[in-house]
């Protein structure tokens, strides 16, 4: 089965930039799309953004739109999540999903998680 495995959070100030990482690895070939969610403290799981393996075809949510950017190279396995103009409110453990969901907005949809990585954004 598939294994994902999320890096590159920290510590950025508002307005900042930021890239994360999450690599796949084992048996991935089956899966259709991978993506990012994010959860605060005291707060439900958000969709932010997912692409298509191999399509390309992404997908963001409402409150990330313009400002982050999803990417992958299939080759290295990697899906990226580019983070511009970051705002407190990003703060959250993001997440790394993969698998063939219906939709894509919902994490019940994914069968494969990543550990997380924290983003904190100071203002």
């Amino acid at each position: 089965q598939a294994q994902l495995v999320e890096s590159g959070g920290g510590l950025v100030q508002a307005g900042d930039s930021l890239r994360l990482s999450c690599v796949a690895s084992g048996r991935t070939y089956g899966i259709n799309v991978m993506a990012w969610f994010r959860q605060a403290p005291g707060k439900e799981r958000e969709f932010v953004a997912a692409i298509g393996w191999n399509t390309g075809n992404s997908y963001y949510g409402d409150s990330v739109k313009g400002r982050f950017t999803i990417s992958r190279d299939n080759a290295k396995r990697t899906t990226y999540l580019q983070m511009n103009s970051v705002k407190p409110e990003d703060t959250a453990v993001y997440y790394c999903a993969a698998g063939s969901p219906r939709t894509v907005l919902g994490a019940h949809e994914y069968g494969y998680w990543g550990q997380g990585t924290q983003v904190t954004v100071s203002s």
